[in-house]
């Protein structure tokens, strides 16, 4: 016995011409309620209510990000906004030598020659030791 599957089921059947159910409702309830302010208040005022409100509804039909509607957009940055907010901060540790490194590698470097012939004897020096001191 076969089934169907049902496909397409992420994509909102189109009930209102091209726009879906919510489209729709965004649209209808936009322009209601810019109809509501520009009854209840002076026009020069309300004006300042009905082009925000026209441009959300506007907004929450027509603007996709990332394939994302926009009031998901809306809704994370409401969450974003007032959540609360944790930061952590990690402080980077140094590495540290050890004392007897330190003091190897001082012992057997130095710092300052006088001369370059001093220098040449005292690098003489440590490689006859160092030959001298490997065990056979």
């Amino acid at each position: 016995m076969q089934f169907k599957v049902p496909q397409f089921i992420d994509v909102e059947d189109k009930i209102f011409g091209p726009f879906s159910f919510k489209e729709f409702a965004y649209i209808v309830g936009g322009l209601g309620a810019s109809y509501v302010v520009y009854k209840i208040m002076p026009l020069i005022l309300g004006i300042f209510l009905i082009i925000p409100i026209l441009a959300l509804a506007g907004a929450l039909t027509f603007i996709k990000i990332n394939n994302r509607p926009f009031i998901d957009i809306l809704q994370s940055a409401f969450q974003y906004a007032f959540q609360d907010k944790l930061y952590v901060w990690k402080k980077a540790q140094k590495k540290k030598k050890k004392v007897e490194e330190v003091v190897a590698t001082e012992s057997l470097v130095p710092r300052l020659s006088e001369s370059k012939l001093k220098d040449l004897s005292w690098s003489l020096d440590v490689l006859d030791a160092r030959k001298n001191s490997t065990p056979k």
